[in-house]
């Protein structure tokens, strides 16, 4: 498979040239979509060797990951591994998740955490296995972690998905609409990463849209029964 890194960021110059030069140890290319930072993540990102589409103002995650996505599709590319520029995702992981993408019928692979969670805060553990359990039950097919952002997504998928959230919920959102149209997720084990930083997780609107994901994926599902 011919692979990008798309990486997502927002203000994250002191961990995103790192990413990309281990991201470009094991993919084709790296795409940095730099989501209206004010600080100096393009051209760091640039600098070590990513492409980089900039959005002048801060649109939201799932709208950086479409621009990624369309870009990755116009250049044809047969996957995207997405991860965070943060450093929370370890790139050096990257080859456990085109392992299991070398299997015809799997057509997205998470880099699943919950195997590790001594780390992880308490709130994440039991959000991430709430989250998993709706997941799970509207795409058809058991997710442990289905709000990692560390995932290889085939071109297939691309194609055939459409996103239409702007931040977050467009993660869980992927796996919901691919599942419903009969492609298949596989997990991997990784590591939990976490530098002790703010999350950028809104816990209030993030929790809303998700709910209102929830409720508008049941609805489409019980219309199509």
């Amino acid at each position: 498979m011919r692979t990008l890194a798309l990486i997502p960021c927002y203000n994250e110059e002191t961990a995103v040239a790192d990413v990309v030069r281990g991201c470009l140890r094991h993919t084709d290319g790296a795409l940095v979509v730099d989501d209206g930072s004010s600080d100096a993540t393009a051209s760091r990102a640039r600098q070590a060797g990513a492409v980089v589409i900039r959005h002048p103002e801060n649109r939201g995650k799932g709208v950086a990951l479409n621009a990624g996505y369309d870009y990755a599709v116009r250049e044809g590319y047969d996957a995207v591994i997405t991860l965070d520029g943060d450093g929370q995702h370890d790139p050096s992981e990257i080859p456990k998740l085109l392992q299991a993408a070398a299997a015809p019928d799997v057509h997205i692979v998470l880099g699943c955490r919950m195997g590790d969670v001594e780390d992880m805060p308490a709130i994440r553990r039991w959000t991430n296995r709430t989250t998993s359990r709706f997941v799970s039950w509207l795409s058809g097919q058991e997710i442990r972690d289905s709000q990692t952002g560390f995932r290889l997504i085939k071109r297939d998928v691309l194609e055939a998905v459409r996103c239409v959230t702007r931040n977050y919920d467009a993660e869980p959102e992927i796996l919901i609409k691919a599942g419903r149209k009969g492609f298949r997720v596989a997990e991997v084990p990784v590591a939990t990463i976490y530098h002790g930083g703010k999350s950028s997780i809104h816990p209030v609107l993030d929790t809303w849209r998700f709910i209102r994901l929830v409720a508008v994926s049941w609805w489409n599902l019980r219309r199509r029964r």
